[in-house]
């Protein structure tokens, strides 16, 4: 059996990050869109997210506006716990 990429991200410290991303339209800069962005990163410092804005700003043209970011952490320390034994019902 395998491990999803995700799990192994949330072993290593990794949080499912959202972002809520707002730039201006090109052609309409008085116009704010909205982008929504979800990715595994690490709190506080948020590298993947950095590396996307750095990204934005010197390929898109969309002028960011502001960044709102809530992440949560899914596994914690305390909650993985090694396993004795399986037992099957079935």
């Amino acid at each position: 059996m395998s491990v999803s990429p995700q799990f192994r991200k949330q072993l290593e410290g990794y949080s499912l990050t959202t972002a809520e991303i707002l730039y201006r339209m090109p052609d309409h800069p008085v116009i704010l869109q909205s982008y929504i962005w979800q990715e595994y990163d690490v709190a506080p410092e948020f590298p993947v997210l950095k590396k996307f804005l750095d990204f934005w700003t010197h390929k898109l043209d969309g002028v960011l506006h502001s960044v709102t970011v809530c992440h949560n952490r899914l596994i914690k320390p305390a909650e993985l716990k090694a396993v004795g034994a399986e037992f099957r019902l079935h």
